[in-house]
């Protein structure tokens, strides 16, 4: 019998023969299979420049500027109006109670628009929609610009609110649809670049919103969004990839697939809500009977629906998003109080002048924005929480020690420990939204989460109304201060009780 492979010589040639037979036809095989799979390649993920490049990178700068873009116009429009509310009311002979309609207008449209411009998003695809909204914007501005009364601005705002909307949920639908691709798991460091473009852009409203009233009048406010609509249009046609071909979700008719008697109540509930709260001092019990009577009929709506705008079931089964949708809406109204009453009070309390009480904020803005640079590299989301509730809290015993005699560098203090949980909160909360939700629920789950940001901000307004029903005082401020302690235990919590809040994405 032949030996195969055995010590001689000739076993050792056989062996050879072997091996490199078994080696060409290994190498067939793979180049077999490179050919085949460059044939039968799916669509790629980067827009047409190729799957391995796009695996490689699956998400370039200009991709993410176009999405940056998107979701940072409605923090730009919440905050730029703020100064040239005076020219405003002097131009059009409206009071200052006639002008915060303005402001209120964004919020109202944002708060309502964000879910359902995320259904939207679902049904008829995020870059669509993202689109959509970037020329509703465009819109709004020529309106805004040319208004010939004082009712067409209000429209304009509404409309900037509704285009607006549009950012934020379509970006985290179409930054979900590229990681599931590109298989990279949460992508931190651009979820962490929405978070920080938020802060930033909403910090330089205020001073650019000044340079253009001074500049050009209070209409440069409003035309400004002319640009900054067609630009990110512009990107986002060059930049983002086309939404793959959808189909209705379960079949049905476009109007069950929308949903539209669910976002009517939705609506009614946020406004009606609204409305109830805004003066917390004469509370609104017809708005008040309105909010309960919608979100009854919102709640049983939804539950019977074809294909229902808010998932009621989803939700009662998903109790780690309700819990992170219910961190975000304390947080932020702990913040938004400290934002907007910390402020009041520097100036009629403590006695400062508007230039030095707003250097003593910016800290605030800078330390959120480096804070949520520093977590989301690594997607952190139990630590951050724990360190943003902790920080609450001491900010709000801080609150409550104020008095006018606090020195300044006291104050600067403040402002840097609730730049801590401003930028701790909103990148740790979106990283757990994204764990906690599925590719298909994601947009309308991201509007959800805003929505719930609008409202602690509302509260926020309200806790500032109740605190100084005439001028900003020492006792108002430590109501404040009290609160935010409350909050604080309650954020703490919603962490540290609950063990479904991951460490990291």
């Amino acid at each position: 019998m032949p030996r195969v492979g055995g010590g001689g010589p000739s076993g050792e040639l056989s062996t050879s023969r072997g091996v490199g037979r078994t080696r060409a036809r290994d190498a067939g095989h793979t180049s077999l299979a490179r050919a085949s799979a460059r044939r039968w390649a799916p669509p790629c993920i980067d827009g047409g420049r190729g799957i391995t490049a796009g695996m490689r990178r699956p998400f370039p700068a200009p991709f993410v500027t176009a999405l940056l873009w998107g979701t940072s116009l409605n923090p730009l429009n919440s905050s730029i109006i703020a100064t040239s509310l005076v020219a405003i009311a002097a131009a059009f002979q409206v009071g200052a109670g006639q002008t915060a309609a303005l402001v209120a207008a964004v919020y109202v449209a944002s708060a309502v628009g964000q879910p359902a411009m995320g259904r939207l998003a679902g049904q008829f695809g995020p870059r669509r929609m993202l689109v959509v909204g970037l020329g509703v914007v465009t819109l709004a501005g020529v309106i805004g610009a040319l208004a010939p009364t004082f009712a067409w601005l209000v429209v304009s705002r509404a409309l900037v609110g509704i285009g607006t909307a549009a950012g934020y949920p379509c970006a985290m639908a179409i930054i979900r649809t590229r990681a599931d691709a590109a298989r990279t798991g949460i992508p931190g460091s651009v979820l962490g670049g929405i978070s920080i473009a938020s802060q930033v852009t909403a910090a330089l409203g205020l001073p650019v919103g000044g340079w253009l009233t001074a500049a050009w009048g209070w209409p440069a406010v409003f035309a400004v969004n002319v640009p900054l609509g067609l630009i990110g249009v512009g990107l986002v046609l060059r930049w983002v990839p086309r939404d793959p071909p959808r189909t209705m979700r379960g079949g049905g008719s476009l109007v069950q697939a929308l949903d539209p008697a669910g976002m009517a109540l939705f609506a009614a509930a946020v406004i009606s809500l609204i409305a109830a709260i805004s003066d917390i001092r004469h509370v609104s019990w017809i708005a008040l009977v309105v909010f309960v009577l919608s979100t009854t009929a919102l709640v049983v709506w939804e539950l019977r629906a074809f294909a229902p705008f808010i998932d009621v079931r989803m939700l009662r089964r998903n109790g780690p998003l309700v819990r992170t949708y219910a961190r975000q809406a304390l947080a932020l109204m702990a913040a938004y109080a400290v934002l907007y009453g910390y402020v009041q009070w520097l100036e009629q309390g403590r006695g400062l002048d508007a230039t030095t009480s707003g250097l003593i904020m910016l800290p605030m803005s800078a330390v959120a924005a480096v804070g949520a640079a520093v977590i989301s590299r690594d997607a952190l989301i139990r630590a951050p929480l724990v360190v943003s509730g902790v920080a609450m809290l001491v900010g709000g015993v801080g609150i409550v020690l104020l008095n006018a005699a606090t020195n300044v560098i006291a104050l600067v203090a403040l402002s840097i420990v609730f730049g801590v949980v401003l930028g701790m909160t909103t990148t740790s909360n979106q990283a757990a939204l994204y764990t906690q939700t599925t590719a298909d629920q994601i947009a309308v789950a991201s509007g959800l989460a805003r929505t719930a940001g609008y409202l602690g901000a509302i509260f926020a307004s309200a806790l500032i109304a109740l605190a100084f029903p005439q001028a900003a005082s020492d006792a108002g401020m430590h109501t404040i201060g009290w609160v935010i302690v409350g909050t604080a235990v309650a954020v703490l919590l919603l962490v540290l009780a609950d063990p479904r809040v991951p460490r990291r994405g």
